[in-house]
């Protein structure tokens, strides 16, 4: 039993010292990340709307014949 805990506490310890490790962003860096991300994502979404317009429009005004 007093090998599992002491295992339980080397882990417990690794982990707090992989912790020291991390270095966490700054405020700004978050921000710029986030414009980063919105923005492609706006991009993106037009991009795959646009593509989607125009199948609709090849699928339904083409080849159905405005039905």
């Amino acid at each position: 039993m007093a090998e599992a805990n002491a295992k339980r506490v080397g882990f417990f310890k690794g982990v707090r010292n992989e912790f020291k490790k991390i270095i966490w962003p700054n405020t700004n860096t978050i921000a710029k990340n986030t414009y980063v991300v919105v923005l492609t994502v706006l991009i993106l979404g037009a991009v795959i709307a646009a593509i989607d317009t125009g199948f609709q429009f090849l699928i339904f005004d083409l080849l159905l014949g405005n039905l």
